[in-house]
């Protein structure tokens, strides 16, 4: 069983900054952000993982195995409050020890002929250049790190089955329309990734070839994640948010403006006429039409 305090202000204990990557006192700094909490949970007991590995045959990874002697899960959320509304918004996850559950299908079809997932496998084969995708259908073997509030599933994927080698692991993302995409090669990548994004709502589909949704997008303009794979989402949000560059919009009007208050300083060279215009004019044929009229 999992033992679990009741939520804590994110900066109540030291140890908790060092859980979060001190990432609550970028939340609690940011405009609009409140109640910035975390479920503290007691560290698994070395004989919870023994049990697990061999319940699943799958030797765990060294990273997992020491987050979990660290603490068994993780659970932390922030909101924003708009006019007198507190909204939910940052959610980061990682499923305890008795949570962290193979991905099997749903019991819930009994009928002889109903569907399973390891139909849904094509026997396309991936691309040289891409990672091999989990499978269903028992060449991997995959469990749930976190619900993604129904956005999908990431998932720790071992891929060639059991039983589980540690070095053999994976982190994967999968989508509501149950679509593969790699995230990362380690669970310590992974959790830095959940860290860095600020739990915000659809942050996985950054690594999708669609991306987030527009609602997401706004939060993501207002919340930008600290992490280095920004550019996935730059672009895309710089062309959603609307903008206005005031040197770009008067840029033509500048050019004309200021060389007519220029024009009066200089006639002491004693020119007068087409002259003075040429350097302004950067068309030639207004100087060509002068041998016309003689």
């Amino acid at each position: 069983m999992e033992e679990m305090q009741p939520p804590l202000q994110a900066g109540s204990k030291p140890h908790l900054e060092k859980l979060t990557l001190g990432i609550t006192r970028i939340l609690e700094s940011s405009p609009g952000v409140t109640e910035v909490s975390i479920i503290e949970k007691l560290p698994a007991e070395r004989h919870m993982i023994s049990s697990w590995e061999q319940k699943n045959n799958c030797v765990m990874p060294e990273d997992v195995r020491n987050f979990y002697l660290m603490t068994n899960g993780f659970h932390m959320t922030w909101s924003v409050k708009l006019d007198e509304h507190i909204i939910p918004l940052g959610s980061m996850v990682i499923n305890g020890i008795s949570k962290l559950t193979q991905l099997i299908q749903s019991s819930m079809y009994s009928l002889p002929n109903a569907p399973t997932l390891a139909d849904l496998e094509d026997d396309q084969e991936d691309n040289e250049d891409q990672q091999e995708k989990p499978h269903f259908d028992g060449r991997s073997v995959i469990f749930e790190l976190d619900s993604c509030n129904g956005n999908g599933k990431v998932c720790l994927v071992y891929k060639h089955g059991k039983p589980g080698l540690a070095h053999d692991t994976e982190i994967w993302f999968l989508d509501r329309a149950l679509y593969w995409h790699f995230l990362t090669d380690t669970f310590t990548a992974y959790y830095r990734l959940l860290i860095t994004h600020l739990g915000l709502p659809q942050w996985q589909y950054a690594f999708t070839s669609y991306g987030i949704s527009p609602q997401a997008k706004q939060w993501f303009s207002m919340y930008k994640p600290i992490t280095y794979n920004t550019s996935l989402l730059t672009e895309e949000t710089d062309s959603f948010v609307n903008k206005l560059d005031p040197s770009k919009v008067f840029k033509s009007k500048n050019k004309i403006l200021i060389p007519k208050k220029k024009g009066p300083v200089q006639p002491a060279s004693g020119q007068k006429g087409p002259g003075l215009l040429a350097p302004l004019t950067p068309k030639p044929s207004s100087g060509s039409g002068n041998p016309v009229r003689k």
